[in-house]
């Protein structure tokens, strides 16, 4: 007689259902967070400089990734960068591979469109959607090079003669 118990988990709303099989030792994961998931996953200040390590050096462990920030942003506990790589992992921004020793994190989420969805929010939470507010509160900043000015008029007049 074969017994199966199930053990339903919640966490950060990604439903998980474990089965375990008397006569199986092995056990049988089933990630059901497809149909929770969000359609944009928006990464934290701390997970996004762990996701630009992974985009810049590709599939790395936790020791890289931790040597890294402490080598370029901050300092951070090891067990800290360890806890934040693993909420990632949950999230569905980063996948682990566990067939080694050492866990190698790879990055699932893409550079460019992560980029692009946290300009978008950026521009909708800060300047209501308006681009051109964007554009305006750039060109009085005492900040900005005359190089930079001059590429976003570059880009405005290639804009403006493709429309």
């Amino acid at each position: 007689m074969e017994v199966t118990i199930c053990i339903v988990s919640l966490t950060y709303g990604i439903r998980r259902i474990f089965v375990l099989n008397r006569f199986n030792t092995h056990l049988n994961f089933k990630n059901m967070s497809n149909k929770n998931q969000p359609p944009g996953i928006v990464p934290t200040k701390a997970e996004l400089e762990a996701l630009k390590i992974l985009w810049k050096h590709g599939p790395s462990t936790v020791r890289f990734v931790h040597d890294i920030l402490n080598k370029e942003i901050k300092n951070v506990g090891y067990t800290s960068t360890l806890k934040m790589m693993q909420v990632m992992t949950e999230k569905g921004m980063v996948k682990r591979d566990e067939t080694n020793m050492t866990h190698v994190y790879y990055p699932l989420l893409q550079e460019q469109k992560t980029m692009g969805l946290m300009a978008e929010r950026f521009v909708q939470n800060m300047y209501n959607g308006s681009i051109s507010s964007l554009l305006v509160a750039f060109m009085q900043n005492k900040k900005s090079s005359k190089k930079e000015l001059e590429k976003v008029k570059e880009l405005l007049r290639k804009l403006e003669e493709n429309k």
